[in-house]
């Protein structure tokens, strides 16, 4: 069941995309949902989802490490690929990010198309480091009341309210690139004490 406030977006299913065709064919029901706009986001949530750059180096600049991807589930069909994911800091796997995907993989040069399906990586880091020109544009924010799935992939202790966004990729011609799905863990989470205490 997904809820949303008065002011929300018509088409939940849609803004929830593509988390919600993961959820599915796992047969999990989606987790309840409840959009907001970007200012009502709490910080330090505020600062590091309502804006149009892209996580990877948003969170690689906030925690002051680089990151790489831990892969959850994945799919692919013909040029069509999509993966459930945490992003976790280098040296302790601290996970700072659960995603869920949708690339186009024909819209990418062959070698990037070979990292991306590899799973090491994130899209962020690939695209940054390939040159190729894009965008990112937040379409949605929300918070989310973590599911059982979420809550192990996180490595929480137990079920908390969450904040996250929906963002599209798009190239220099406005081809869609990818869809994404962008959870953060609680500002309480090991990851974030970590960061506190490096920049005091």
């Amino acid at each position: 069941m997904i809820t949303a406030d008065p002011h929300s977006v018509p088409n939940l299913l849609r803004e929830v995309t593509p988390l919600g065709d993961f959820y599915r064919r796992a047969g999990r029901p989606l987790p309840m949902v409840r959009f907001r706009s970007g200012v009502e986001l709490p910080e330090p949530y505020r600062s590091l989802l309502f804006h149009e750059r892209d996580m990877t180096r948003t969170l690689e600049r906030f925690h002051g490490r680089s990151i790489h991807l831990r892969l959850l589930s994945s799919w692919k069909s013909g040029q069509d690929y999509g993966r459930e994911c945490v992003l976790e800091l280098e040296g302790d796997n601290q996970p700072v990010e659960f995603g869920a995907i949708w690339i186009s993989l024909e819209a990418f040069p062959s070698e990037a198309q070979e990292q991306i399906l590899a799973g090491h990586l994130p899209l962020g880091g690939i695209l940054n480091q390939s040159g190729l020109a894009y965008t990112s544009r937040p379409t949605a924010f929300f918070e989310v009341e973590a599911d059982e799935f979420i809550t192990c992939a996180l490595h929480l202790r137990r079920p908390e309210v969450l904040y996250g966004r929906q963002n599209t990729l798009r190239s220099e011609g406005e081809r869609v690139l990818a869809q994404i799905i962008e959870i953060l863990p609680p500002a309480s989470h090991e990851g974030f004490r970590d960061q506190k205490k490096d920049s005091s």
